[in-house]
């Protein structure tokens, strides 16, 4: 009896002395990890408070311009444009041909003066530009690009495929697994053919995670052979994945097992796409931050793609003849400002596009930053006084003794003018810092 009082006593201590060192060790994880800002999702809640946000993008979106001038002499530097991508979706009916002139020349007006990057919002999608086979509609993206090319915007290009079985052709439905392949192949490498080197990227087959017909008919490494067709055609193209309800926190998972497991397959992609319209009249601050942290431990870089404001999950989506009241269109503005901030703040996105800007030409329009008759809505000021107010580089000083100032300036393109001369310079996240000399 007592034998067995000792090895139960024994026994006892050990279990204890072992659960003790787990829970130290349990406990100087902790300690570490709260240092580092990830433990339990209280972090999420540090990372939102207005002096974070504020803290990292002085961290992630600003560098050092230095310039060389006489000692004492004058220097003003202006931003022109944001490095990050501020951007929009070009409606297909715009470079139709089918609106007055005066709409045609206020939504290019609108877009110049508020956006630094474009994407299509349907004239690159394949049921839009072969609605029979064989016979392939160019005319479109041919004049959105001529138009972003004219002024200098990167173009993205949505989307190459789109899996949805509602999004599928009739026509290529009915083809058998190897005449689709052969399909799939011919319009990979002849779209990325005849753009090569014009588009800045492409979403290669359009919210995966939710249906994709093609890998159903044909197996699943169907996204890889189509990525590799597409490179093969347009070895610098860029390829993005893209799907929706991540941000929101519900599909986050599903998306990155499905992103890491095509990755390990050896698909060449580069990019990440997370649709930004599936909240509803506000949205999760939280689920945002939490969702951009996750998808940024894989390393590549996002885009915020298709940005409405309010959202999919609102009443206006099925109310769109509804008129916002003065109330919600602060409410909306307020959205918009907060969905930024976090967005803009974080190191691993690279820009943001608005899936439509007019209340003409916007699917949810009621989340459009102009009306109808092109007055602004208060959430087109607040885009802007983030935009182009506070995330705007203006300054002007002197140079000091030595003939030297160094500025803290937002990365992008900026002219910089001392003693009579003006000068161009584009400050890059890359490099952290540029000099300009007036010596």
């Amino acid at each position: 009896m007592c034998k067995i009082l000792f090895l139960h006593t024994r026994r006892y201590w050990f279990e204890r002395d072992m659960m003790m060192k787990h829970y130290s060790i349990l406990v100087g994880l902790v300690w570490f990890l709260s240092g580092v800002g990830v433990v339990f999702g209280a972090s999420v809640s540090d990372e939102l408070k207005p002096e974070a946000i504020e803290a990292r993008i002085r961290q992630h979106r600003m560098g050092d311009l230095i310039v060389k001038a006489k000692p004492g002499a004058r220097v003003r530097v202006e931003q022109l444009r944001h490095e990050f991508w501020f951007g929009a979706a070009l409606s297909s009916s715009a470079f139709s041909g089918s609106w007055n002139a005066e709409d045609q020349r206020r939504y290019e007006q609108a877009f110049l003066a508020n956006f630094n990057a474009a994407v299509t919002e349907n004239a690159v999608k394949w049921h839009a530009m072969e609605r029979r086979r064989g016979d392939v509609d160019y005319r479109v993206v041919d004049a959105i690009l001529e138009w972003t090319e004219k002024h200098d915007i990167p173009l993205r290009g949505h989307c190459l495929f789109w899996g949805i079985p509602g999004r599928v052709q009739n026509w290529v439905k009915q083809l058998e697994d190897d005449e689709l392949r052969k399909v799939l192949e011919n319009r990979a490498t002849t779209v990325a053919g005849r753009y090569r080197g014009r588009f800045a990227e492409y979403d290669l087959n359009n919210e995966m995670i939710h249906t994709n017909y093609y890998a159903n008919r044909l197996g699943p490494g169907i996204t890889k052979q189509m990525a590799e067709w597409v490179k093969q055609a347009d070895p610098d193209a860029r390829l993005f994945f893209n799907d929706y309800d991540v941000l929101t926190g519900n599909r986050l998972d599903d998306y990155i097992k499905h992103i890491r497991g095509l990755l390990e397959q050896g698909a060449p992609m580069d990019g990440i796409g997370v649709q930004g319209h599936l909240h509803g009249t506000s949205f999760d601050p939280e689920a945002l931050q939490h969702a951009l942290n996750e998808l940024a431990k894989i390393g590549l870089p996002i885009h915020i793609t298709e940005f409405n404001m309010p959202g999919q999950r609102s009443p206006f989506m099925r109310k769109r003849g509804m008129t916002l009241t003065p109330e919600q269109e602060q409410t909306k503005a307020e959205g918009l400002r907060d969905y930024y901030r976090i967005c803009f703040a974080h190191p691993a996105v690279h820009g943001i596009l608005m899936w439509g800007f007019w209340e003409r030409a916007n699917w949810i329009p009621q989340s459009s930053l102009y009306r109808r008759d092109w007055t602004p809505t208060p959430a087109a000021e607040a885009y802007r006084d983030l935009v182009f107010r506070q995330w705007w580089t203006r300054w002007e000083g002197k140079a000091d003794a030595k003939g030297r100032c160094r500025i803290r300036a937002y990365y992008g393109k900026h002219t910089v003018t001392s003693g009579g001369q003006t000068k161009q310079v584009s400050l890059s996240k890359e490099k952290g810092q540029a000099t300009v000399r007036f010596e």
